[in-house]
């Protein structure tokens, strides 16, 4: 509201609700109500990938070991940025910067787009004043992150269009040619063997009802995919396989991995053990976070890091030998680091064992699906050979 001109609408290029409450203030303009139309806020909340982050870090990183300071890297980056979008959070970055404000605050600002754990080892750098190890060791952690994702993505995208194929095959085989065939035995008389009368009908089905059929599959189908995109399913996916002892031991030790990595990197970026264990809690999943909240509570009690972790279940025979050598060397956060490279290492042997052994389980299970499918196509004209003799 404008004094003298009553309730009025404004539009203002703003990065998020207290930027543009801000800008109407010092327009001498008291709000009344903040609506977003189109904020860099929201844009990192639709899409939260579309900012580089990675390849920000990156650039940010070899500008600063170039000699360049804070605030004329990212005004470098943002003068090459095409993207508008990018752009305007770059701008607004550099203006918060100017205003005095430290890069871990004005990165707070942007909260879908810098991560907590992002923001975190760069407000530990502010304090140690080595922004550019920090990054590199940031880059570093995604880098390994997405080593073993690309392992686990690789493995499966071979039996995943093993089994895609074999599926329209089989539906080809339901849907076309099984039909077909069952027009061979409409015209006979006399007893009918079994094989036949079921070709027969369904047949008949697929030829009276095919676009209902087809319909009805397309939408059990996308129902399957919106189900299994739901977190409550994935949640519920995910206890039936820690059921499955080898499975659960493997995903466990995933978790166990990534939580390691990055408690790894935080301590080496100078933050202390119980503010890295808060940060780190959402990367395990059902019990391991209760595990690790109550290990948090003994740490905090004087409890060894080694002993409150190995009493509550978050190592192993080999990471709590490597965690008792860090609490001796005073080097915790390069043993973890060491400990998630181990934990990786295991796994992508283990990924590579279970593919070579599921990949011709699934071949042999699609060829015996397509092979009865063909014996019940031939098997009548069989019999009834047979039976003419």
């Amino acid at each position: 509201m404008r004094p003298g001109a009553g309730v009025t609408t404004m539009v203002l290029d703003a990065a998020n609700a207290d930027d543009a409450a801000e800008q109407a203030r010092l327009q001498g303009v008291s709000v009344l109500k903040i609506k977003a139309t189109r904020s860099l806020a929201g844009m990192a909340e639709r899409d939260a990938r579309s900012f580089p982050l990675g390849l920000f870090s990156q650039e940010l990183l070899t500008l600063l070991e170039a000699g360049l300071a804070v605030v004329d890297s990212i005004e470098t980056l943002k003068e090459k940025e095409s993207k508008a979008d990018r752009r305007r959070l770059l701008t607004q970055l550099v203006a918060y910067l100017y205003e005095g404000q430290s890069l871990s605050q004005a990165m707070e600002r942007f909260p879908t787009v810098f991560p907590p754990l992002y923001i975190a080892t760069v407000r530990a750098s502010e304090k140690t004043g080595d922004l550019p190890e920090a990054l590199s060791r940031y880059v570093t952690y995604q880098a390994q992150l997405d080593v073993v994702r690309k392992k686990i993505v690789a493995a499966a995208i071979y039996p995943l269009l093993l089994a895609a194929v074999g599926s329209l095959v089989i539906l080809f085989l339901l849907s076309y040619v099984v039909p077909r065939f069952s027009r061979i035995f409409e015209d006979m008389g006399g007893d009918i063997p079994f094989m036949s009368r079921v070709l027969i009908k369904w047949g008949t089905l697929v030829h009276d009802h095919g676009w209902t059929l087809l319909l009805g599959t397309v939408a059990v189908i996308v129902a399957f995919i919106v189900w299994l995109l739901q977190s409550s399913t994935q949640r519920w996916i995910y206890e039936q396989l820690t059921r499955i002892p080898a499975i659960g031991e493997r995903l466990r030790m995933y978790q166990l991995a990534r939580f390691y990595r990055t408690v790894g990197m935080l301590l080496r970026g100078g933050l202390a053990i119980m503010p890295a264990l808060h940060m780190t809690a959402d990367l395990l999943q059902g019990p391991l976070r209760s595990r690790l909240s109550e290990s948090a509570n003994k740490i905090r009690e004087g409890v060894p890091i080694s002993a409150a972790m190995e009493e509550f279940g978050l190592t192993t025979p080999v990471s709590l030998r490597m965690l008792r050598v860090g609490e001796h060397t005073g080097r915790m956060g390069d043993m973890m680091e060491r400990i998630a490279h181990f934990y990786d290492d295991e796994i992508a042997r283990w990924v590579e064992w279970f593919v070579r052994l599921f990949e011709p389980l699934l071949m042999t299970f699609i060829g015996l699906a397509i092979g009865a499918i063909v014996v019940m196509m031939y098997f009548p004209i069989f019999e009834l050979a047979g039976s003419i003799q």
